[in-house]
């Protein structure tokens, strides 16, 4: 991010946007051609998903198990989508076959989308099932992988997603800022016959789609330092190897998780669907929450996150993504976390968590 600043018209940046395009197909596991990055943090590439897809009467079913299901939702009413939530406990994943009901019963569906790694629950919605359920009723598939890209397979032509965005910040390990987003031939399609125009200009994905194809056709002052930002982030995870980053990260999440338990506390999601990036821990009672935050943060130099919604005040959200999932860190936060909860009266077995966790570590 420190290299000279160019136009954003320079022939040397658009060298590095054709070099992004290139390595997000690759890392997204996709042959689309309209692959890019939206300006904006991994919500721009929500909107711009949902803005684009979306026209006034479209119907739309969203599967819903926790806080970024529901934003979905809100933009596609923003856009004027006839919405069909189907909610599901927060910290269980998305139920298929609730959806495949709501989808025949809405009928002529435009739009299905779910959230593949939630970030409010720490839960994993497996994604093929609801595939299947779009292809069959004529919908385009929506996908937010912004908390797995680049922790956990993200295979967007394999699972026949239509649309699938990202953000940079988590498994990427870039600071934010950029979205990397990907549209089938089908999506694109049916953006391109859109009776009305996107209701928003700036992510409007035919003009950004003609700004990063050959055509460069001006649309923004693109953020120049966070392409950068995110070329050499993408060159970081294709040169350690998709399949390698994924088994780092798959290892070292199942081993905090399994060092939390031992040391007594309780995981809130389901287990079979716990993500390895994002493990949530239900705040044990009589624990302050945001006591012990501090004191990790302050003491420790470790951040975790907070509650979501209808979460917050019950759990905390334990990020290991990107170049942060590395087995240091995970008994660096156990042993601190260990201690903290004994000042407030939780008796902590952290002999006990350590172990489990180095002996998950070392099982690979």
């Amino acid at each position: 991010m420190t290299r000279p600043l160019l136009g954003h018209l320079d022939p040397d940046f658009l060298r590095v946007m054709d070099g992004c395009r290139a390595m997000l197909r690759e890392v997204l596991q996709t042959e689309n051609e309209v692959t890019l990055a939206t300006p904006g943090t991994g919500t721009s590439g929500m909107e711009a998903a949902v803005m684009n897809l979306v026209e006034p009467g479209d119907r739309v079913v969203v599967g819903i198990c926790g806080y970024f299901g529901e934003r979905i939702a809100q933009m596609a009413e923003r856009a004027g989508g006839e919405v069909t939530r189907v909610q599901s406990p927060w910290g269980q994943p998305v139920d298929a076959a609730v959806v495949e009901a709501a989808v025949k019963a809405a009928g002529n569906v435009k739009l299905l989308a779910i959230v593949h790694a939630e970030t409010s629950t720490g839960a994993e919605t497996p994604v093929e099932p609801f595939a299947r359920i779009a292809r069959e009723n004529g919908a385009l598939l929506l996908v937010d992988c912004v908390t797995s890209l680049g922790g956990m397979p993200v295979r967007a032509d394999a699972w026949g997603a239509d649309a699938v965005y990202s953000g940079t910040q988590k498994c990427l390990s870039a600071p934010p800022g950029v979205a990397p987003i990907t549209v089938s031939a089908r999506a694109w399609d049916a953006v391109r016959r859109r009776e009305t125009p996107c209701n928003t200009w700036y992510l409007d994905l035919q003009l950004l789609e003609a700004y990063w194809d050959e055509r460069r056709t001006y649309h923004h002052t693109a953020p120049i330092s966070m392409v950068y930002a995110l070329h050499e982030a993408l060159s970081l995870v294709l040169e350690e190897g998709l399949e390698t980053r994924w088994a780092r990260h798959e290892r070292n999440g199942r081993a905090l998780q399994a060092g939390l338990e031992a040391m007594g506390l309780t995981l809130h999601a389901q287990a079979g669907y716990r993500l390895p990036v994002l493990t949530t821990v239900r705040i044990p009672v009589g624990v302050e929450d945001t006591a012990v935050r501090g004191a990790l943060l302050h003491r420790y130099g470790i951040e975790i996150g907070g509650g979501l919604g209808e979460l917050k005040g019950r759990v905390w959200r334990i990020g290991l993504m990107g170049e942060s999932s590395t087995p240091g860190n995970v008994l660096l936060l156990l042993n601190a976390l260990g201690k903290l909860l004994r000042e407030q009266g939780f008796k902590a077995d952290i002999r006990a968590g350590l172990d489990a966790a180095t002996e998950r570590l070392g099982a690979g």
